[in-house]
């Protein structure tokens, strides 16, 4: 059975710092390529951050960059999202995602709330 668990999600003030983390389990984690995505209310889920199944490349949006960092262990099927300097626009439930090829897989999401 194929799953994905966020964990790290909270309350924090500006300025602070959340690392989340999402465990996988069920398929070969090494081969996919993993991201975090967000999603305030009323707005559409957007790409955070990605990184390749080995670890060698990642990609950021712009609005993250420099304050937010992924990074994964292959050994444990975790990765993980450190988020710096958090500003109430971070605000936004956040999801682990896995793709490999065609195949998609989604976690349950962890809330974020930052407060000003």
């Amino acid at each position: 059975q194929v799953q994905l668990v966020e964990s790290g999600g909270g309350l924090v003030q500006t300025g602070g710092s959340l690392r989340l983390s999402c465990a996988a389990s069920g398929f070969t984690f090494s081969s996919y390529a993993m991201s975090w995505y967000r999603q305030a209310p009323g707005k559409e889920r957007e790409l955070v951050a990605k990184i390749t199944s080995a670890g060698r490349s990642t990609n950021r949006a712009d609005s993250v960059k420099g304050r937010f960092t992924i990074s994964r262990d292959n050994a444990k099927n975790t990765v993980y999202l450190q988020m710096n300097s958090l500003k109430p626009e971070d605000t936004a439930v956040y999801y682990c995602n896995a793709v490999w090829t065609y195949i998609n897989y989604w976690g349950q999401g962890t809330q974020v709330t930052v407060s000003s």
